[in-house]
């Protein structure tokens, strides 16, 4: 009974000073609603991301040229460039009697250069891959064809487009028969890719690139001879790690490695991508939820202010409240259960605008052709809550002891 007197004197108190009761509370209805945002929104992300490497195929190995540990990034994630992968090497990989376990395999090399045609022209990536690129990727030809065994060795200058290449290129023309400007060179379109299904990020980098014969893109457009990844893909999830120890073994005996330690290469799978991911989206999610509850500070720091101002307005009560007997823990309970309901009416209307925006957001990314889902736990939601109430607990704390250490002579004399 005593609580609920005291939450409506709360109330009352809050609606005494109408604005300054909303300006305290809003750091802490923003606050609440970036946790409540953020984890509602790095959950759908790391869902959406997570289930597009899925979606590419759980049974893929790559090879990536320069040795790391299986969970940490590559050396080519940090801009180290390495060349000890080559095409020999893919030849040996793919060679049908070596890894039985091995359905296809490809080679890529991978930048980005201006292509042309007439006057349109589009920056984009322009991939060198073996014709093996798509059996591994599982893309479909939508237009013409993709270049054979035979053209991706011979210089063949001939270009597969994505999707949005082709478009931004050609507009409604067929671009099958005509020529692309990339460098100095000029490369006849034979194909055109269908479009990745929509609603991803990690398939829309296809739509958006020029294919050419590996050794083309090497020699032509590059200057190179070494690969940047070569991509494998197994017959059977359940075969993967044999693969991976054969593809070590083959690769150490070109390469003349005799100790494992001293690997010039490094092999992952789907399984050790998805995992990677997982963690850096967590990474970067708990870091902007910690920067977005800085703004609870404020709305703390906020409703100690209030309750500071409320003790020496109300001195005189205090006063009053202990000259009839009221104890040092009633007052200090009385301005505590203040803080807390202004925190908490702060926390509600910040769970909900955290649920309007994440709504928003759901209904916005869906247009634009993403699967993606509203993902709200209640754990976000509890989360929510329990801030609020420890915001209000922990600013409240000061003024609370502040108001009950007030002496009633001299409160009864304050004017």
């Amino acid at each position: 009974m005593r609580f609920l007197i005291s939450i409506k004197i709360s109330i009352r108190n809050l609606l005494s000073s109408k604005l300054r009761s909303f300006l305290t509370i809003l750091g802490i209805i923003i606050g609440v609603a970036a946790v409540v945002v953020i984890f509602a929104i790095g959950r759908s992300a790391q869902k959406l991301i997570v289930d597009q490497i899925q979606g590419i195929g759980s049974n893929l190995i790559a090879v990536i040229p320069g040795d790391s540990q299986e969970d940490g990034p590559p050396p080519i994630a940090f801009g180290i460039l390495i060349k000890t992968l080559t095409y020999e090497d893919l030849e040996a990989l793919r060679h049908k009697n070596r890894i039985s376990e091995i359905e296809s395999a490809a080679g890529y090399v991978i930048g980005t250069k201006t292509v042309t045609f007439l006057k349109n022209e589009a920056t984009v990536s322009v991939d060198g891959v073996t014709a093996s690129y798509k059996d591994v990727e599982n893309v479909e030809v939508e237009k013409g064809r993709f270049f054979n065994r035979n053209e991706e060795r011979n210089l063949s200058k001939i270009a597969v487009l994505g999707s949005s290449v082709a478009k931004d290129l050609f507009g409604d023309v067929n671009p099958l028969g005509r020529k692309i400007k990339i460098k100095n060179h000029k490369f006849e379109v034979v194909g055109v890719l269908k479009p990745r299904s929509a609603g991803g990020f990690t398939s829309s980098g296809q739509d958006e690139t020029v294919f050419l014969p590996l050794k083309s893109a090497q020699k032509l457009v590059y200057g190179i001879d070494h690969l940047f990844v070569i991509r494998m893909k197994a017959k059977d999830p359940a075969l993967i790690k044999p693969a991976k120890q054969k593809i070590s073994q083959i690769l150490r005996q070109r390469h003349d490695i005799k100790d494992p330690a001293k690997d010039d290469f490094s092999l992952r799978d789907q399984a050790s991508v998805i995992g990677l991911v997982t963690d850096v989206t967590d990474v970067i999610r708990y870091f902007l939820l910690v920067v977005g509850s800085l703004s609870l500070l404020v709305g703390g720091v906020g409703i100690m202010n209030i309750m500071l101002i409320a003790v020496s307005q109300r001195v005189r009560e205090v006063g009053l409240r202990k000259a009839l007997g009221a104890r040092n823990i009633d007052i200090a309970s009385q301005f505590l259960v203040e803080s807390v309901t202004v925190s908490l009416i702060g926390g509600v209307a910040g769970i909900i605008l955290g649920l309007l925006i994440s709504l928003i957001v759901y209904l916005i990314i869906n247009a634009l052709g993403y699967d993606w889902s509203f993902n709200i736990s209640f754990t976000s939601i509890g989360v929510g809550f329990l801030i609020s109430i420890g915001v209000g607990v922990i600013f409240g704390m000061y003024p609370a002891k502040k108001a009950s250490r007030i002496s009633p002579m001299e409160a009864l004399r304050y004017e």
